[in-house]
């Protein structure tokens, strides 16, 4: 990938247990083409074996988060390169990614944008900020989760109406529906997101991942099946050394100093 792809994503590691990626094409509202997936899905790779990093903010620029995918990218291809592109493997990278994520969403984040945003674990939004899964507008569907993310996010109602009309709602409509973590000012969303990423490096991170686990894979099980999850997971807390430590810490009215051992 050329010097000038890699500016369309950028990564600011603003301490060790921070880090900030920005998709950066203002020009098309930083429009999904696949330079920027593949660009996304090497730096939250990246993140996997970090043991240093505690949390990451995935956001775009003042006007857009994301616009969805880059419709000049996708206007003339097959569908077996559609097939062959396997866009699914490049979202995994950032849907799997252990430590928590927290989008920061202002302007527009549709289609493929919105489908990015709910990759992550936490969205904050600005109240001017637009969201969305209008593919259906240009004669296709969702294809990276709006379907099926969003339905589990607001339920089978709402879902089919967004999805089958293509309707763009605000903000504060996304925050009533489920679909957005927190609401604010738009120009307090990056700064809430980095102060509640600074809030998550102070905790313990193995039992942030264990949290964000259990919540992932237990939402698809049986009840018993996740609360037997969620069990075996606190179990395993308590070898680590940071539950000794905020336990400590908390009988002896301190602040805790957590290692992720």
């Amino acid at each position: 990938m050329d010097s000038a792809e890699n500016q369309e994503v950028l990564l600011d590691r603003r301490s060790d247990a921070i880090a900030v990626v920005r998709i950066n094409r203002p020009k098309v509202r930083n429009a999904l083409n696949m330079p920027v997936r593949r660009r996304l899905a090497e730096i939250f790779e990246s993140f996997v074996d970090d043991t240093a990093l505690r949390c990451v903010v995935l956001t775009g620029d003042e006007t857009s988060f994301a616009a969805g995918a880059d419709i000049q990218d996708m206007a003339e291809i097959s569908a077996v390169d559609m097939y062959l592109r396997h866009n699914e493997r490049l979202w995994e990278a950032v849907g799997r990614c252990p430590q928590p994520v927290i989008a920061a969403v202002n302007g527009f984040a549709l289609g493929g944008g919105l489908e990015l945003a709910m990759h992550a674990d936490i969205i904050v939004a600005g109240r001017s900020a637009k969201l969305g899964q209008p593919e259906v507008r240009v004669g296709i569907m969702p294809g990276a989760g709006g379907t099926q993310r969003l339905t589990r996010a607001i339920g089978k109602f709402k879902a089919m109406r967004l999805c089958l009309t293509g309707e763009i709602i605000d903000a504060e409509e996304a925050f009533a529906m489920g679909l957005v973590s927190k609401l604010v000012a738009d120009e307090a969303v990056f700064d809430t997101a980095m102060a509640m990423a600074e809030q998550m490096a102070k905790l313990p991170p193995i039992a942030l991942a264990q949290i964000k686990e259990v919540i992932l894979y237990g939402q698809d099980a049986s009840l018993g099946a996740a609360l037997a999850l969620e069990r075996k997971a606190l179990q395993v807390l308590f070898a680590t050394s940071d539950k000794n430590e905020g336990m400590r810490a908390f009988l002896e009215k301190r602040a805790p100093n957590y290692t992720g051992a």
